[in-house]
Order: structure tokens, then sequence, then C-alpha cells
């Protein structure tokens, strides 16, 4: 059985000011982060009792519990890493020429973005994609692999920008690490092609 544990950010609470407060990273972090990994955990040791006791009524519901934390915390290590204090600007190279190719231009693909929240390499087709996972589990595209994530629960802008959703996402890409974000994409689109 796997144990999950919270991940270290890369930079301190504070280091994204403006953009996020030092207190929405905290409450992020450390109680909504740490909520997923715990729920993760709790689904597996609940799927061991199970095969243990040869007893799977609960199996259904365990399962699920276990995507959205997992996926959960799988996103929010995205998050973390994809954001920076020296962030913003504009991807480069390769990853701006795919983005074109794929979404006709940058600023094409970055209004789409910005109702999606999520950018996906799917091998398969050789393209990036933009897709709504709302809920972590749902929405997301078999094959798919993401590279760029920015959370828009509300538990993410809700305290820093109300109900501007918007707002918090253009202040997002003040912070995007074109350099995570860069090396996301070719580990994966390498490991197909």
């Amino acid at each position: 059985m796997s144990e999950y544990r919270l991940i270290e950010l890369p930079y301190e609470y504070d280091a994204l000011t403006p953009h996020i407060s030092e207190q929405v990273m905290e409450w992020h972090h450390d109680v909504h982060n740490q909520g997923y990994v715990d729920g993760a955990n709790d689904a597996e040791e609940k799927l061991e009792q199970q095969r243990e006791s040869n007893d799977f009524s609960s199996t259904g519901s365990i399962l699920n519990s276990f995507t959205h934390n997992f996926c959960g915390n799988v996103l929010h290590q995205i998050f973390w890493h994809n954001m920076s204090p020296e962030g913003g600007g504009k991807p480069e190279g390769e990853l701006m020429q795919k983005i074109e190719e794929d979404f006709g231009s940058y600023n094409n693909w970055k209004k789409e973005f910005k109702a999606a929240a999520s950018l996906v390499y799917i091998p398969r087709e050789n393209e990036l994609h933009n897709v709504a996972v709302d809920r972590h589990d749902e929405g997301a595209v078999w094959g798919a692999h993401p590279i760029l994530a920015v959370d828009v629960w509300e538990h993410s802008y809700y305290h820093d920008y109300g109900p501007e959703r918007g707002d918090f996402i253009d202040n997002f890409f003040q912070l995007i690490d074109w350099n995570d974000v860069q090396n996301r994409y070719s580990e994966v689109s390498g490991a197909f092609s």
C-alpha cells in the first residue's frame, strides 16, 4: 500500500504575494492539499482492510474517494510547481510552437485556458488540449498528461479576490513558471515519441 505525503512548497508561503496571499497559501497547502493526502491514505487503508476481510461491499465509495483525493493531490503538486515568484511572461521555444500549432495562437489558448484551468498533453494524438477538471477526477481525459494546472475552487482565491475568479486567473498568469511547464511537456512528449 502506498503512503502519500504532502510535498513541501518550492517557495515560502508569502513568495507569491501580491498575486496570492500568504494566508491563502497556508490554508490551501496545509489544509486543503493535506486533506487530499489524508483522503487518499484513508482510502488506501480501507481498500487494504476490505481485501483482508474479503468484504467488498463498500468498494465503489472507497474507490471514488481514492480517485478524487489522489487526483486532487497530483493536480496540487503540479499547481505548486507551475508557479514561481519569478514567473510570468509567455512560453518559448517548443512549447510555444506547439501551443500555436494546436490552438492557432497563444492568445486563443489563453482565452480557452481561462475557462478550462488545465492544459494537458495527449500522446495518442500528439496534441495539447485544455480540459476542465472541476472536481479533480471528473472531466479528465484518458491518456492525457497534465502539464499546467490552476486550482479554481473558491478556496484558492475567494479570500484574495472574492467572487472574481477571472481576476485570480489573470494574476495566476503572472506566476506561471514556464520552465516547469516546458519541462513537463518535454518529458511526456519525449516519452511517447
